[in-house]
């Protein structure tokens, strides 16, 4: 498994001090702005007066390796909470993840291997701290106390909650009500989850909305123990590419802070205008008056909301990049997509065959899951061949000398004939 971190206060340095005075409203107001929730507010400000560093437990899901902008928005309100002293403790649900939560979803997530988990969380490290303070933030694995748990203590643990409480869970209760099976290790996952903030006696509790019935299981799991309820910090969800549901990796609409400039930037130029606001708002944290003014100003026609999603993308990429890679990403998408001039510098495959079909190329070079999806984007005249569209998925490309293929509105690639070897 990933090597813990648990970090200590910065050596050398003064720890901020973790007590907000009572009348203190403007950090009070940093922390409750871009929050849906907070599970009681009265509890949160007792606690934060405290004058000692409060545990804020934010659970990790190791099943996809990306973090994308919908869970930064987590990681932010968790990074306010850093700066004023207090540890982030991030639990990775290495365990969990082997038992598969539906999370929402109709369908239950997949079990990883151990080996999955590993790779996943490596590169979550690596994102992680564009936003955590390291010397703030704690790394649990709850499989350090769950798989050591008899089947007594687990028995003892499932006691406290009924299959009725349970049930009240939408995701449960939409499954129940239509026949569509729920395992048993299903309804053992809130209660586990719960129990990992026993374990690591959390003060606070952030995440998104949809995990309040999870979170409000945790308190009454705290309580049995003899422990303070935690305090639960709820963010509203960030919709995904799609407009329609929140960003998620499973979901394939999502947009990584790790991605490329280019890449980054492109795929938030292609949201729909009415995400425009809630992005601004989410994602860069605009204050809610000025986000009541973009939107004001498109739905008047004030603004064209090009030149929005233009600054948007902009700001997000130097986020997470640099200044000088939102510059420069925003001049290559202008130049491709605005005057459809190509891009300076794109992938290389070298195929086996002289002529091959279309739809074996976009599944060859890697722009398809599948040749059925190849099939599909080139009948939605998704594909062009030098600038041309094809959509006849049996028409033959002669690749002697070469061709530029172009896939969806990003994705660019020469292709051409070399043998058995493929390179990017």
């Amino acid at each position: 498994m990933v090597e813990q971190r648990n970090h200590n206060p910065r050596v050398g340095g003064s720890r901020p001090s973790a007590a907000i005075p009572m009348n203190c409203m403007d950090v009070w107001d940093k922390i409750v702005a871009h929050t849906e929730e907070i599970i009681l507010p009265e509890e949160l400000k007792e606690r934060l007066a405290r004058d000692k560093p409060l545990r804020i437990k934010l659970g990790i899901d190791p099943t996809a390796p990306d973090v994308h902008l919908g869970w930064a928005t987590v990681l932010w309100k968790l990074r306010q909470f850093q700066e004023l002293g207090h540890t982030a403790v991030l639990i990775v649900g290495d365990f969990t993840a082997k038992i598969g939560d539906p999370s929402g979803q109709s369908k239950t997530r997949p079990q990883l291997s151990d080996e999955q988990i590993m790779e996943n969380m490596r590169h979550y490290q690596e994102q992680i701290f564009k936003i955590l303070i390291p010397e703030y933030t704690e790394f649990r694995y709850n499989s350090e106390w769950l798989s050591q748990m008899r089947l007594d203590d687990l028995i003892k643990l499932a006691s406290k909650v009924t299959v009725a409480q349970l049930l009240v869970r939408e995701d449960f209760n939409t499954r129940y009500k239509e026949g569509n099976p729920i395992a048993l290790h299903e309804f053992l996952y809130p209660v586990i989850q719960g129990y990992d903030s026993v374990m690591v006696k959390a003060d606070v509790e952030i995440g998104g909305r949809d995990q309040k019935f999870n979170f409000l299981l945790a308190r009454e799991l705290q309580r049995y123990y003899g422990q303070e309820p935690e305090v639960l910090v709820l963010m509203p969800l960030l919709l995904g590419t799609d407009g329609v549901r929140k960003m998620s990796q499973s979901l394939g609409n999502y947009i990584g802070i790790s991605e490329p400039p280019d890449e980054m930037y492109g795929k938030i130029m292609s949201i729909p205008d009415e995400l425009i606001p809630h992005y601004y708002e989410l994602v860069l944290r605009y204050p809610k008056d000025e986000v009541n003014k973009i939107a004001g100003a498109i739905k008047s026609g004030e603004v064209n909301p090009r030149d929005l999603k233009a600054k948007l993308a902009w700001e997000v990429v130097k986020l997470y990049h640099s200044e000088d890679a939102a510059d420069k990403a925003a001049d290559r998408f202008d130049r491709i997509f605005s005057k459809r001039e190509l891009p300076e510098e794109m992938p290389t495959f070298k195929l086996p065959a002289r002529k091959m079909r279309i739809v074996d190329i976009i599944h060859e070079i890697g722009y398809s899951g599948s040749k059925s999806e190849a099939k599909r984007l080139i009948r939605q005249g998704g594909v062009k061949v030098n600038g041309k569209v094809v959509d006849d998925v049996e028409q033959e490309i002669d690749l002697q000398s070469g061709v530029v293929v172009k896939v969806g509105k990003r994705k660019f690639a020469r292709v051409v004939y070399g043998g058995d070897t493929t390179s990017r």
